[in-house]
Order: structure tokens, then sequence, then C-alpha cells
């Protein structure tokens, strides 16, 4: 996917899009759910943790160290979950992959203002993101087939 952009010398600046990765972390047939705490038009809304992926960065690099600075935990990724998803008129990408927790680390809200633990049955309890919300019904079944 590609993006076109007009340049400050009015040439087309041919771009890829951000990745954002997103990571739907299972334990126990369920994922984490983690309610955004800013900005004021998203906060309490839910998201899997993750962001930007930085230049030269791979993009479950960037995943390991997204959950390490939002939760204060050690994963370990594996699958995609769902498809691609455009985000911010097509500026950026979101990916989600599966992760399980490492060494019996247990999530804290470093950066949410709470997290949920949610089984398929309760995926539609709690108001999804945008971005996030096409991830949930690819979801759904992986939670079913570990409980």
């Amino acid at each position: 996917m590609r993006t076109e952009r007009v340049s400050g010398n009015g040439q087309d600046d041919r771009r890829e899009p951000k990745v954002v990765v997103g990571a739907a972390i299972i334990s126990d047939g369920r994922v984490l759910a983690c309610a955004r705490s800013a900005p004021p038009e998203v906060a309490g809304m839910f998201e899997f943790p993750g962001g930007k992926v930085e230049p030269g960065e791979s993009e479950t690099a960037a995943l390991v160290r997204e959950c390490a600075e939002e939760l204060a935990v050690r994963v370990e990724i594996g699958e995609r979950v769902g498809r691609n998803v455009r985000m911010a008129h097509g500026r950026s990408v979101l990916k989600v992959y599966a992760a399980r927790l490492l060494h019996g680390d247990q999530p804290r809200a470093l950066e949410h203002s709470a997290l949920r633990w949610l089984s398929a049955a309760e995926l539609d309890t709690v108001t999804w993101l945008p971005a996030d919300a096409p991830i949930v019904a690819a979801l759904r079944p992986l939670l079913l087939a570990h409980p």
C-alpha cells in the first residue's frame, strides 16, 4: 500500500504508510484490552497495546518494546491476527499480532486508565477504537480455540 503526497517543492512524494503494531495478549482464553487515557476524544475507549514501529526496528521488536513500556511485561510474539487496518486517512496501517506473557509477568496500566481481560463472549462489552474493532472479529475464534 502506498500513499501519495505533494512535497514542498511540488513533486509527488510516494511513501509507504507508517506501521503501527498492536499485541493481542492472550492468556487462559482471554485477551487483554487497554482503556486509553488520552486524548480526550478517545479516552475510555479500548485498544490493543502497541505503537509505532521505529526506523530500523522490526514489527515484532517494536511490539516487545511497546509492551515493556506500556505494561511492564515481557511477551512472545506469535502469528498475525486479522488484516491490515488503514488509519489516519491512509497515512498509517495497523498490524496486530497474537502474543503471550512470559515469566509469569502481569500487566500494569502504566499508560492506560484501565486493563480488562476479555473472553470471546465479552469482546463486545467494551467500546473499541475504530482501528482495533476489525481485529476483534478475527480474534474471537482464537480465544475459543484456547480455553
